[in-house]
């Protein structure tokens, strides 16, 4: 199993005032966060605004937030596409600057069937050597990556993991309880991080952990030592800043609530927009009952 970690943080991309990367602030947050508990760190997914960026930001995001953290962490590149080509293009590069893993989101858009999409992960993994995350997030990509799916992805020996944004946990105690034993499962969920881990997962790659990291990190070590009264204490005291992170579409709540903090992340590139007023004040009332801000 490739060793990423078991608390990963989907980095938001700072943008300056010109909504062009802020490269100097993306080694900053990425340092702020594995000083905060974060095992790793997933650049360029869809936290960090994978759609709107170029592939030229892209590896130059990859090779800067490496450099940042050295040997301190993992980094995770999103070189996900709905073109297998292109997807199969940025592992390449993603490889040559030598991060230490890449994460695959499902083709989105196209919708592909089953055996299409065992098609495009299986083209991209015999691209690289690099350990391959595969991402099933439905609600963004509109395909479902069936367990029967991942089972099959499972058995090359470079697709070392997934992260699982289905909301059913079900699906991940079907992939648990059949996939090698090397092989491992990602809440892409905050909330279901604890349930997930209950049920065989390994960890989760985290938006609420830009904030929450130590926190989080506590919650997962707390189940891993048998403490699970306090695992499901931390749980429970961390669900309104979960939900609060989700109020509105991803990363606008997260980017809003890094700048609350006092960490200058930027705006979010067109056809993001900032949050209302409504869920700016949601989430601050959130970030002050958490002392966040």
């Amino acid at each position: 199993m490739a060793a990423f970690g078991r608390l990963l943080t989907a980095m938001v991309t700072p943008f300056d005032s010109n909504l062009e990367v802020d490269y100097r602030q993306a080694a900053a947050l990425a340092q702020n966060l594995v000083a905060n508990g974060s095992d790793g760190l997933v650049v360029a997914g869809s936290t960090g605004e994978a759609a709107t960026l170029s592939f030229e930001e892209k590896c130059k995001l990859f090779a800067t937030v490496l450099e940042a953290v050295g040997d301190r962490a993992t980094v995770i590149a999103g070189t996900g596409s709905n073109d297998t080509s292109t997807a199969r293009k940025l592992t390449r590069e993603a490889e040559k600057i030598g991060v230490h893993g890449a994460m695959v989101v499902g083709p989105y858009y196209n919708k592909p069937p089953q055996e299409g999409l065992f098609q495009h992960f299986k083209a991209i993994s015999e691209e690289t050597a690099l350990p391959l995350i595969v991402y099933n997030v439905p609600g963004r990509t509109a395909s479902n990556i069936l367990p029967a799916t991942v089972l099959r992805l499972a058995e090359f020996k470079n697709i070392a993991a997934i992260k699982e944004a289905s909301g059913s946990l079900d699906q991940v105690s079907e992939i648990v309880r059949n996939a090698p034993a090397d092989f491992v499962v990602y809440s892409g969920d905050d909330s279901l991080t604890l349930p997930m881990l209950a049920i065989g997962g390994h960890g989760v790659i985290s938006v609420a952990a830009h904030l929450a990291g130590r926190e989080m990190h506590a919650m997962i070590d707390a189940f891993l030592a048998g403490d699970t009264a306090a695992a499901k204490a931390l749980h429970l005291r961390l669900m309104p800043f979960f939900k609060i992170m989700f109020v509105t579409t991803n990363p606008i709540p997260v980017k809003e609530a890094v700048n609350l903090s006092g960490f200058n992340a930027g705006g979010l590139r067109p056809p993001l927009i900032g949050a209302t007023q409504e869920e700016l004040a949601k989430i601050t009332k959130v970030m002050k009952e958490f002392d966040l801000q």
